[in-house]
C-alpha cells in the first residue's frame, strides 16, 4: 500500500523517496528516476527544498510536460514513469513515481549504456560498474549467476569425495543428483559444472572467484584498530559456516562466567543469530563482485558480518526485516538447503530478528553501505564484564613489561627505532618464523601495551603495514642498558 502524501513529506529521504526544488538541475534528478527505475522504484516530489517547506512549482502543466520531454530524451530504454499533480498548502507539487522496470537496466542516454546506468543506495545514487550492471541483467532476463555453465570445466575440476562427505552415505552424489542440484547443467552436448558448483566444491575456486573466502578478525576494544587474533577461511562454502563460528566461540565467553547472564550453560554471544547471519551472507553474497571476501568482524561490543553486493532489485532494507526475500544464488541456497543449513529459504532474516527479542538484545541492523550488505549484531551489556577482564589484562601486560624489559623485547624496540619494520624483519631479528602464533606471543603484547604501533591502524592485516615505535616505546628503549655483544639466539 503507498502511504499517504502527507506521511511521505514527513519522511526522510531514502532509497525510494526523494525531493526535489525545481527541475532547475536536471542531471541529478534524471540520474535519480534511472536509479529508482533499476533498483526498487520510489518517488521522486518535485516543489520541496532543502529545508523541507513546501515552496510549489510555479506554472506546473508547463513543468510536467518539460519533465515528461526530459524522460523521454535523455534515459534509455524509455522509461514511463506516473506524474500527478498535487495540491498541499495551496501550492502544487509535481509527484513523479517510478517503478521497478521490466527492462532495466535503464541509463542515461548522454553516458551510454556501459557508464551511465545507475542504483539506489540509501539517499544517493550510484554509478553501476560492469559487474553490477550484468545482475540487473540477470535479474530480468535469469539464470542467475550461479547456475550459469563454466564450459571449460568438467566434473573432475570439483572435488566431489568433500561434497560426499557433507551429503553422507545416505544422499549420494550420482549423476541425477549432481543435475537436480544444478552443480552439473548440459552444455553443448556434455556435462559441465555450474559457476555454483565451483563456488561450493572447486578444487580451484579461487583462481576463478579470488573473493569467495572469508575474513575474521577479533579486535580489541570497538573499534577496528587494535587487531588481537585474525584468520582467513577457504574451504567448500558449507564448511565455511562451522569454521566461522569455532572462530566467534574461540573469543566468546561461556555465561557461567559471567554473573549478569542466566544460570545455565549458554555462551556470551548470541550463536542462533550469529549463525544465521553467517549463512545469510554466504547464500546472498554477490560472487560477481570483486574487490574484498566476506567478513567477520569480532569488537567488545557488537559483531558484524559483511558480504559483496547489495540488495537485488525490488528489495529494500525494510522489505528484508518485514520477511521479504529473494534468491541471488539458486545454486548454492539449494544445496544449503539439502544440507539442512537453511530451514525455509526465506525466514533467515525474520528469524534473527525474533530471536533478538526473545534474548532482549537490541534490534539487529542491516545496511547498505557501498557495494556490500552489513548486518550489525549488538552483544549484551553482561560483556561488559569480559570487556573490563580484557582491559584489566592489556593494563597487566604494560606493566609487566614497564616493571621488567625482556631481551626479546629490547630486540624488538632497537628494531623499531630507525625505520617502521614489517612483521617479518621483526620476528626474523627474534629468530623466529614470520607465522602468525610468533606475531601473536612476541608483537601482540607489545602492541597492546602501547610500546609500538602500526603505521597503518585501520588496515592491520595490508601487505604494507609496518611497526614503529611509540613516544611510551621510545622512553622504555632510552632506559635500557646497552644492547649485550653476544649472540644469544633467542628461544622460540
Amino acid at each position: 500500500m503507498n502511504p499517504p502524501l502527507d506521511t511521505l513529506l514527513n519522511a526522510p529521504e531514502g532509497k525510494t523517496l526523494e525531493f526535489k526544488r525545481d527541475l532547475s538541475s536536471p542531471r541529478p534528478l534524471l540520474r535519480t528516476l534511472v536509479a529508482f527505475a533499476n533498483t526498487a522504484g520510489g518517488k521522486l516530489i518535485l516543489g520541496i527544498g532543502d529545508d523541507r517547506r513546501v515552496h510549489g512549482i510555479d506554472q506546473p502543466l508547463d513543468e510536467e510536460e518539460r519533465l515528461c520531454s526530459m524522460i523521454a530524451d535523455a534515459i534509455e530504454p524509455r522509461l514511463v514513469p506516473n506524474i500527478e499533480l498535487v495540491t498541499v498548502e495551496n501550492h502544487t507539487l509535481l509527484v513523479v513515481a517510478v517503478f521497478l522496470s521490466g527492462q532495466r537496466p535503464h541509463w542515461l542516454k548522454s553516458e551510454g549504456p556501459e557508464t551511465g546506468v545507475y542504483v539506489r543506495l540509501g539517499s544517493t545514487n550510484r554509478q553501476a560498474d560492469r559487474e553490477l550492471i550484468a545482475e540487473l541483467r540477470r535479474s530480468v532476463e535469469g539464470p542467475g549467476f550461479d547456475e550459469q555453465p563454466m564450459p571449460d570445466h568438467s566434473v573432475d575440476d570439483l572435488d566431489l569425495d568433500a561434497a560426499r562427505c557433507l551429503f553422507g552415505a545416505a544422499r549420494p552424489l550420482d549423476e541425477s543428483k549432481l543435475l537436480t542440484l544444478r552443480l552439473l547443467c548440459r552444455h553443448q552436448g556434455r556435462l559441465v559444472p555450474t559457476r555454483g558448483a565451483i563456488l561450493l566444491f572447486g578444487r580451484e575456486r579461487l583462481t576463478h572467484f579470488p573473493d569467495a573466502w572469508v575474513q575474521c578478525g577479533r579486535f580489541l576494544g570497538t573499534e577496528r584498530i587494535d587487531i588481537f587474533d585474525h584468520t582467513e577461511i577457504d574451504c567448500p562454502l558449507p564448511g565455511m559456516v562451522d569454521e566461522i563460528m569455532l572462530f566467534l566461540k574461540k573469543h566468546a565467553n561461556r555465561a557461567a562466567d559471567l554473573s549478569e547472564i542466566r544460570r545455565k550453560d549458554v555462551w556470551s554471544i548470541p550463536l542462533t543469530i550469529l549463525r544465521e547471519v553467517v549463512i545469510n551472507a554466504l547464500v546472498h553474497a554477490d560472487y560477481s563482485q570483486r574487490g574484498a571476501p566476506i567478513r567477520v568482524v569480532f569488537l567488545d561490543d557488537r559483531i558484524e558480518v559483511e558480504n559483496p553486493g547489495i540488495l537485488l532489485p525490488g528489495l529494500t532494507l525494510e522489505d528484508i526485516r518485514q520477511g521479504t526475500s529473494k534468491i541471488r544464488n539458486g545454486v548454492i541456497a539449494r544445496v544449503f538447503r539439502e544440507l539442512r543449513l537453511i530451514e525455509q529459504w526465506g525466514t533467515g532474516i525474520a528469524r534473527i530478528f525474533a530471536e533478538a527479542a526473545d534474548l532482549g538484545l537490541p534490534e539487529p541492523e542491516i545496511a547498505e553501505l557501498g557495494m556490500r550488505i552489513r548486518v550489525v549484531v549488538r552483544l549484551p551489556d553482561a560483556l561488559a564484564t569480559a570487556r573490563g577482564r580484557a582491559k584489566d589484562r592489556r593494563e597487566q601486560v604494560g606493566e609487566q613489561v614497564g616493571e621488567q624489559v625482556g631481551e626479546q623485547v629490547a630486540v624488538v624496540l632497537r628494531a623499531c627505532a630507525g625505520e617502521p619494520q614489517t612483521r617479518r624483519a621483526l620476528l626474523s631479528a627474534l629468530g623466529l618464523t614470520p607465522v602468525y602464533l610468533n606475531h601473536r606471543r612476541h608483537i601482540g603484547p607489545l602492541l597492546e601495551a602501547g610500546l609500538i604501533e602500526m603505521t597503518l591502524p585501520d588496515k592491520p592485516n595490508s601487505r604494507l603495514q609496518r611497526y614503529r615505535l611509540t613516544r611510551k616505546g621510545r622512553a622504555t628503549l632510552d632506559g635500557l642498558r646497552p644492547a649485550p655483544k653476544q649472540n644469544d639466539e633467542p628461544g622460540r
